[in-house]
């Protein structure tokens, strides 16, 4: 059974996939957040919504925006499509006026009704690269780094890692073999072309837990200079320990966003066997920001322990600026309807347009959303896994973006 989560402030109503779902009360305003809490990316997804829900609650409590109580939506949809098509019919009937997406296969499913129905719909992960363009896709927002985005700086990361120069050097791409792990493809090959180095696929078919004759063509066979890790799911886990038995060092490895969160480390039996490796972020690791030192004050003022899930920050950083964006977008929206909760899915559009320098107290990367550039400049940090937390390693960087846009408007 399909569940329908709503949360308000912080509270979270489990119920059927038959409940009948009202729209806002005078003065709410409704968003939609999908998600995966019981599928295979549930690693993901039971740390990243209940940050979300954490973010509005916050929100909420310092009373709302603009005296207006945001009421999040949220919908488990497993990582099926049907189901998330079903989910966003459900969220546009009852007012969403923006809708999180969760998955790539599903931003892909939804990009036509988003913009047939003018309901701004976001994908930070997710989804197509291309959707960055926001001429051509003016209803869907990346607002994080894509996949595209990812490779590129990653491909710029290994660069700086083996002296600066790739031409002559291997590149391996091992990826989760869906819609996803095919994503960061054809920037791979734009910069294997730019800069000389060979690149060799090793597609990791799901479930993504078995990988041992992959891993052993990487490390013996094509003796890579640098790998790049595009898995997901159980597979990160799965790919450190397997990396580790073929004797290479993961300090040679650069993991992205959905391979780099703690849960990743402790399925792989906990830090000591991630020494070493390098992943990319689209927010910051850590508890060292105010807007969580707050969230836990949110808390205790209730009389409650702050929720275990923080203890897993990457992904429950990710649900911050996910709900972060969304209510900043609403913020502006309601600022140009003369503070009017009467607000649509084109006003949000709009506001998404109007965030410049957004930061949350420099738990985001600087991002600025504009009408050409919906993903908000591509940013990413690196960070090694050093003793038992993660560690930056770089500022944030946009690596050949120059290059990443020209195709982004020529696709």
């Amino acid at each position: 059974m399909r569940h329908l989560r709503l949360g308000l402030m912080a509270a979270t109503v489990v119920a059927a996939a038959s409940f009948q779902i009202s729209t806002a009360t005078a003065g709410e305003i409704v968003v939609g957040l999908q998600c995966d809490r019981t599928g295979p990316t549930q690693t993901v997804g039971t740390f990243l919504c209940p940050g979300y829900h954490d973010y509005v609650s916050l929100v909420n409590s310092r009373g709302g925006i603009g005296g207006h109580k945001i009421k999040v939506m949220e919908i488990d949809h497993e990582y099926k499509v049907p189901p998330g098509m079903e989910a966003y019919q459900r969220m546009k009937k009852a007012g969403a006026v923006v809708i999180g997406i969760y998955g790539t296969p599903h931003t892909q499913a939804l990009t036509p009704l988003l913009h047939e129905d003018k309901i701004p719909g976001t994908s930070p992960g997710f989804g197509s690269a291309a959707a960055a363009n926001g001429k051509k896709y003016p209803y869907l927002f990346p607002i994080a780094a894509t996949y595209w985005s990812q490779g590129a700086a990653a491909v710029q990361f290994a660069k700086d890692q083996l002296g600066g120069v790739l031409k002559g050097k291997k590149i391996a791409y091992i990826y989760y073999d869906n819609p996803a792990g095919r994503e960061p493809l054809p920037i791979l090959h734009k910069l294997r072309d730019m800069e000389g180095f060979e690149l060799k696929e090793f597609a990791i078919p799901p479930p993504g837990v078995e990988m041992k004759v992959q891993v052993q063509d990487i490390a013996r066979r094509f003796r890579a200079d640098f790998v790049i890790n595009h898995l997901f799911g159980k597979a990160p886990s799965v790919a450190l320990n397997e990396f580790s038995r073929q004797g290479y060092p993961l300090s040679k490895m650069v993991g992205f966003i959905w391979a780099s969160g703690e849960s990743n480390i402790m399925g792989a039996g906990g830090w000591h066997k991630a020494q070493g490796y390098y992943v990319t972020q689209m927010a910051g690791a850590g508890s060292d920001y105010q807007v969580l030192r707050d969230i836990k004050a949110m808390y205790k003022a209730k009389g409650k322990a702050a929720p275990k899930e923080m203890e897993s920050t990457v992904y429950y950083n990710r649900g911050l600026l996910w709900a972060a964006l969304h209510l900043k977008a609403i913020e502006n929206a309601v600022k140009a309807k003369g503070g009017s909760a009467d607000i649509n899915g084109t006003d949000v559009k709009n506001g998404f347009e109007a965030i410049s320098g957004f930061t949350l107290g420099g738990i985001l990367p600087p991002l600025t959303i504009t009408a050409e550039d919906h993903e908000g400049g591509g940013w990413v940090q690196m960070f090694q896994v050093r003793g038992e937390k993660f560690v930056p390693v770089t500022k944030y960087i946009n690596g050949y973006r120059d290059t990443v846009m020209a195709m982004v408007r020529g696709h």
